[in-house]
């Protein structure tokens, strides 16, 4: 048997596997498929780099884990930008400080560099493991008494709008890869430079006043965005 029939053999046993399933070892599966081992060792290969797989040094190789998938289309004022994600979310905040925004941040901000900012870096945990790590600038006279544990739970935004009266309208934001530091994989659990995915976000309220400027970093071997498109016929 070649070795793309093998991997179509293997492809239709993963489909039957449930997420994060072990796989047998490699002497029971080629005894089963009828195969060599090397053969089947290049099979598994290719779909691991396909990311069917996932191979684990010392505990085996297992069916991909499902993915976190997040829908950005706006539904209400509550989810505003951001609806709920799949899972069981809550964060852990890392860092909590008021710092000056500085001439780079205060540009984005459209605040003066010492315009004080309230910094809030937090790892978000989705079904107890990390996902992303969250960097959150806020003004800092927007939010008077706020405290880390109300970044722990909830939604930033209806917090904003139900105790502060701040209320979110719009928001520019941009995604493109990148690779995790080393501090980032220690956070996220992952290896130093493992594939990401890195979001940007500035939100405005109705007064076009920047109520929030975000750099986030979310896992890309568990992560996905889902974008509704709408077409009319002058679509191009």
């Amino acid at each position: 048997m070649k070795r793309v029939e093998v991997r179509e053999r293997l492809r239709q046993l993963i489909d039957a596997w449930e997420p994060g399933e072990l796989l047998p070892s490699e002497r029971t599966l080629s005894e089963q498929l009828g195969v060599s081992r090397p053969t089947l060792r290049a099979a598994i290969e290719d779909l691991a780099r396909d990311g069917l797989l996932e191979r684990s040094q010392g505990r085996g190789t297992f069916t991909s884990r499902r993915k976190i998938s997040q829908e950005l289309t706006p539904r209400t004022a509550d989810d505003f930008g951001v609806p709920s994600p799949e899972g069981d979310w809550s964060s852990h905040v890392e860092i909590f400080r008021t710092e000056p925004a500085g001439a780079r941040l205060g540009k984005r901000m459209h605040v003066s560099p010492s315009t004080e900012v309230l910094y809030v870096a937090r790892v978000r945990i989705v079904d107890d493991e990390p996902m992303g790590i969250e960097h959150i600038r806020i003004p800092a006279d927007l939010v008077p008494g706020i405290a880390p544990a109300d970044f722990e739970s909830g939604s930033l935004y209806r917090l904003l709008s139900m105790r502060y009266e701040v209320v979110a309208t719009d928001a520019v934001q941009t995604t493109e890869p990148t690779v995790t530091d080393e501090h980032e994989a220690e956070l996220l659990s992952v290896p130093t430079y493992s594939p990401a995915l890195l979001f940007e976000r500035t939100t405005r309220d109705a007064n076009r006043r920047v109520i929030e400027h975000t750099r986030s970093i979310y896992r890309g071997d568990r992560y996905r965005i889902t974008t509704h498109l709408r077409f009319d016929r002058n679509s191009g």
